[in-house]
């Protein structure tokens, strides 16, 4: 985050955030992170995506936190983590990535 006391990341770890591993998951492991001396987590795309789709770069819903990756309660909870561990937060956005499959998911 731009306003982080933290500074520029020195040392990041990817978390692949999908239904077998979502926000609550990837916030249980933030004390590791921290402990194997990463500072800042970054997370792979938490927006709402394509239904089924296990990478999120296939975004239908750039205005939501995916239901299937835990939601905005499930990123408020990784964050409490994060920032209790000592972690920056990035997250992967990819805005020219759309989910185009079935053209009703994105209006």
């Amino acid at each position: 985050m731009a306003d982080d006391p933290r500074g520029a990341p020195a040392s990041t770890y990817r978390l692949q955030v999908r239904a077998s591993f979502d926000l609550d998951a990837a916030a249980s492991v933030t004390g590791y992170l921290h402990d194997l001396g990463v500072d800042w987590a970054y997370l792979s795309p938490i927006l709402q995506a394509a239904s089924g789709s296990d990478h999120g770069y296939d975004v239908v819903d750039p205005t939501r936190v995916d239901a299937d990756r835990g939601g905005p309660g499930g990123l408020e909870r990784f964050v409490a983590a994060a920032r209790e561990a000592g972690l920056g937060i990035l997250v992967d956005i990819v805005p020219n990535h759309q989910g185009v499959a079935d053209p009703t998911e994105n209006p």
